[in-house]
Order: structure tokens, then C-alpha cells, then sequence
């Protein structure tokens, strides 16, 4: 009509979870965080007037703002806050040793960092080494230790709309993973590539409305994220734990009264362990997801009999935002009746999720054949749009015809469940954190003492895998274990540090190129297993 504005339609972008929840129950309590609590229509209001502050930092679209914080309601409102402003969000894995930390935000330019009590120091200690940031942001309750501004202050002011430039192709974060080279890349995920995982993730697991979501997955983490949107996108409840205590846990889901949550296999180890488990009232628990690495069928099976929820498992990584397959909850249901193709494919990570391609292919780019092991390749809808700043390893984990090249390496089943029998970037998965082992063995290498090493996981019955390295010392040098592992945390997170090191007098087997036969070496400690990665 004339004299009429026309405003561009968006679709795909992350203003619409709370967008729909708020219209379908506006006064329902939509997030709880210990004593907090606020309604769909009050977090809307609080998340437009974040907008607003967020943008009187004089942000640009696009900008970066890194977060390093527990889990918290403060911490959920930034990944509406955020995006929704057409800003990127670059959410920092708090494990992480501090020039581990300092890398990441120097390589995204992030120009705010907000943090909580727990990481203040830390936040302070990046504000002198990155250049690019500029201020902090308190992200905790009252004021800040030395005057700064607060998450809170940035709340109080007035709303601002959704820009008319978002779109579902700009960024909404930058998430960082470890590398095969050492050095973290920074997945970017776009709004459209979120909201489309949000959708995948509802039709492999749906949420109902009455749902109440215990958020105990850190929220740096990819597969947290997803669900956040997709129980939103339901309108259901959040509730946040700020880290994983078997306790805690029971206690939290007899109180709130919890429907569904994400727990690791080693968090249900020993919450299953736990002496208070069996005196908790679980009524209400009606579904356990579970990811990182496959559970034990032992350990599965125990749980299944034990915890009155069902179980679904899921596998992905951050290049997808995270999902790619579905083991669902009716596949587990299957396997309790005692159906012998679905008791075996309880050591399977399921079928291609709704919307995901998946094939499984040879190094010359053919489909394997049915039982053929092969390089997992996926794609689809919830790609990530590249590596920030890296477009030559953006080329590489792409192929010429649009798919993902995952490293994990796997066979198919004639009914398309796939068997992951090893990662090809040698990634460890410990206590449901992964873990790259070149990060690690470049950190031991640099110690005068070492000649040569391999680093790869081990079984181990609380965490899954442990990392474990074997080291070659220099004809003459002398280093004990204390030594090396102490020599590691100086620059790695602690949940990469090697648990136990093996110093061998004789060198490490090679192949005739010279290259460490790590499989050889890691084949003992795996031996008589069902599979080589727990």
C-alpha cells in the first residue's frame, strides 16, 4: 500500500522460540534458577530490553561478545539476548586453562566478555592479555567488583525490536572446538542453521509443554544450546543446575518435578552410584538423553532397569549444531523387550536424524557398502557456515559436493543404524568433554625431557575414556610422571591433562613412513572389548 514501510519477513531466525512461546502462554513460568523465576512474557520483555543495552555498547551487527559463566538464567538470556541483537555470541568453555582462553578470544575479536563470580578473575586476567576487549560485563547478582557494568544494568533498559537486517544466514555464534592441528577452530553457527537443529532435535526427542528441562549440560556446549530452542519452541520450562552432582541431581528433579534432562554416561554411572539415588522420588522423569560417547550396553541396561525414565541417545558435534543421529527412545524400548536387532544396536548411535543426511564413505568419496567401514559424511540444514577465519580448514572439512567430513569413522547396518568404531582425529572422550590428543601432545612435547610421544584414551569406569600418553625421554634427560603431568596443566585445561603417563624405554613403533602406530600402542588396553571408543 502506498505510504506504507514494508518490513522484511523473517524465517529461521532465533527471535521466534520465545516469539511463539510468548504467544501461546504468556504467564506460564518459563525459567527457574533457585529462587528466580520468570514467565514466558517476563523473560520476552527482559530479553528485548538486553537488546537494547547490549546495543548502547556501540556493537555493530556482527560484533563478538564472549561469555564465561555457570549455568544460569542470566547465562540462559544471553543466547536469546545476543543473537537476537545481530550479535555473536562466543560462549567459552570455562574448563579451558587461560592461554587457552586467551587464543580463542584473541582469534575472535570479541570486543565484551561477560562473566560470572566464579570466572571474574579470569574474565580480568583476558581483559589485559586480548586487545580486543574492551569492557566487561558483571554477570551475576548485585554489583560488580569494580564498578563495571552488569547483565542486570544492561536489563533496565528500554526495549529494543529484533534489527531488520537479521537473517537467517548471519552468525549467532562462534563456537570453538579442538583441532587435529592444536589450534581451535571457531564453528560458526547461523540463525537458520540453529532454529533448523532445534526442529531436528524435537522430532528425534519431542518436548510437550508441560515439560521441565534440567539444564545441567554447560551452556557453552552445542547440544545445551539445541535444547534450550527446542523446549522454548514448545513453550515448556527451564531449569537451570549450574554443574553435575549426583546429589544435587536427585534432588533437583524430586523438587521441580523434571520430565526430561541430559546426562552423560558417566554422570549416570554415578548418579546411579549415588547412595540417595534410590530414596528420591524419580516419578516424574519420563525421559534421560544421553551423548558424548555411546553408553556401556552393562551400564545402559542397569539403568533402563533402575531409573524409571526412558533413554534416547544422541550423536553429533559442533559442526552441526550438534545433531546428526538419533538412537530413540522406542529403540531402547525395543532392546528391554528383548528384540535381538535392537539389543545390537544398543552399541549402534542410532539412525540420521529427521532433516540429516548421513552416508558412511570411502577415502575416494564412494558409499560404502552395507557392514563397510568408512569416514561418517553428513549434511544438512544445520551446517555450520565454516571455521571463523579459517577458510583453507573450512575447505578441507568440506567436500567438493556440499557435505561434512566428520573424521569419525563408522558402518551401516542394512537398517542405516550406524556403528562409530573410531574418530579418526584421535578426539578422546573423557567425563563427556572431548578431547583432541594433538592438543595434548603438543603440550607434553614441549617439555626438554621428551623425545617422542603418543597420546590416546584409555578405558576407564567413571569417566569412559581417560587420556593417557606414552613418552620416549632423550637419551640422558630424566622426568618423572608427576613431572610431565604438572608440566601439562600449565597450558591445557585440566580435564586434558593426562591421568597416567607410561615413560618406555623402547621407542614407539612406526610405519615405514616414520609415522607413530598410535593404534598399535592404544590395542592393549582395549583388548577383549566390543568396541575400540567407549
Amino acid at each position: 500500500m502506498r505510504g506504507m514501510v514494508a518490513i522484511p519477513f523473517r524465517h529461521g531466525t532465533l527471535d521466534s522460540p520465545l516469539r511463539r512461546a510468548v504467544m501461546v502462554q504468556p504467564d506460564k513460568v518459563a525459567l527457574i534458577d533457585g529462587d528466580h523465576r520468570a514467565t514466558y512474557r517476563e523473560m520476552d520483555e527482559r530479553v528485548a530490553r538486553l537488546r537494547g543495552g547490549l546495543r548502547s555498547l556501540g556493537l555493530d551487527d556482527g560484533d563478538r561478545i564472549a561469555g564465561l559463566a555457570l549455568n544460569s538464567f542470566r547465562h540462559l538470556e544471553a543466547w536469546f539476548a545476543i543473537p537476537t541483537a545481530n550479535l555473536t555470541f562466543n560462549d567459552l568453555n570455562f574448563r579451558l586453562a587461560l592461554p587457552e582462553l586467551e587464543f580463542i578470544v584473541n582469534d575472535s575479536g570479541a570486543s565484551v566478555l561477560c562473566a560470572d563470580a566464579r570466572y571474574w578473575e579470569t574474565a580480568e586476567a583476558l581483559r589485559t592479555r586480548c586487545p580486543s576487549i574492551k569492557q566487561l560485563i558483571w554477570m551475576d547478582a548485585g554489583p560488580s567488583p569494580d564498578g563495571a557494568a552488569t547483565w542486570d544494568d544492561l536489563a533496565r533498559h528500554d526495549p529494543e525490536p529484533v534489527p531488520v537486517t537479521l537473517d537467517a544466514d548471519c552468525v549467532a555464534s562462534i563456537t570453538y572446538t579442538g583441532g587435529t592441528t592444536g589450534t581451535p577452530k571457531g564453528v560458526m553457527q547461523t540463525h537458520g542453521a540453529l532454529m533448523a537443529n532445534a526442529k531436528h532435535m524435537l522430532w528425534g526427542n519431542p518436548l510437550f509443554e508441560p515439560d521441565r528441562f534440567l539444564h545441567l549440560s554447560p551452556m557453552f556446549h552445542s547440544a545445551g544450546v539445541a535444547n534450550m530452542y527446542a523446549l522454548t519452541l514448545v513453550a515448556g520450562t527451564h531449569v537451570t543446575c549450574p554443574g553435575f552432582d549426583a546429589d544435587l541431581v536427585g534432588r533437583m528433579i524430586e523438587e521441580h518435578r523434571i520430565t526430561v534432562g541430559v546426562l552423560v554416561p558417566t554422570m549416570i554411572n554415578m548418579f546411579l552410584n549415588h547412595p540417595g539415588t534410590a530414596e528420591r522420588d524419580l516419578s516424574t522423569w519420563r525421559l534421560c538423553l544421553y551423548a558424548a560417547s555411546p553408553m556401556p550396553v552393562p551400564l545402559l541396561q542397569r539403568a533402563m532397569a533402575e531409573l524409571p525414565c526412558g533413554f534416547s541417545q544422541g550423536y553429533g558435534m559442533t559442526e552441526m549444531c550438534p545433531h546428526v543421529s538419533q538412537l530413540t527412545s522406542e529403540d531402547h524400548v525395543l532392546a528391554v523387550n528383548g528384540d535381538p536387532d535392537a539389543i545390537r544396536r544398543l552399541a549402534s548411535a542410532g539412525t540420521a536424524c529427521v532433516g540429516v543426511d548421513v552416508e558412511v564413505r570411502r577415502d575416494d568419496g564412494t558409499r560404502c557398502d552395507v557392514g563397510e567401514v568408512g569416514e561418517i559424511t553428513v549434511r544438512g540444514p544445520n551446517m555450520m557456515a565454516g571455521y571463523w577465519n579459517r577458510p583453507d580448514e573450512t575447505a578441507a572439512a568440506l567436500t567438493t559436493d556440499g557435505w561434512y567430513r566428520t573424521g569419525d569413522l563408522a558402518s551401516l547396518d542394512a537398517g542405516g543404524y550406524l556403528f562409530i568404531v573410531d574418530r579418526a582425529k584421535d578426539m578422546i572422550v573423557s567425563g563427556g568433554e572431548n578431547v583432541y590428543t594433538t592438543e595434548v601432545e603438543n603440550a607434553l612435547a614441549s617439555h626438554p625431557a621428551v623425545l617422542e610421544l603418543a597420546v590416546f584414551g584409555i578405558p576407564h569406569e567413571q569417566w569412559g575414556e581417560a587420556v593417557h600418553a606414552e613418552v620416549v625421554l632423550k637419551p640422558g634427560a630424566t622426568a618423572g610422571e608427576d613431572e610431565l603431568i604438572a608440566h601439562c596443566r600449565q597450558s591445557i585445561g585440566g580435564f586434558k591433562v593426562p591421568r597416567s603417563i607410561t615413560l618406555r624405554a623402547e621407542a614407539l613403533p612406526k610405519s615405514g613412513a616414520g609415522k607413530i602406530l598410535k593404534r598399535d600402542v592404544r590395542a592393549p588396553y582395549w583388548e577383549g572389548r566390543d568396541r575400540s571408543v567407549s
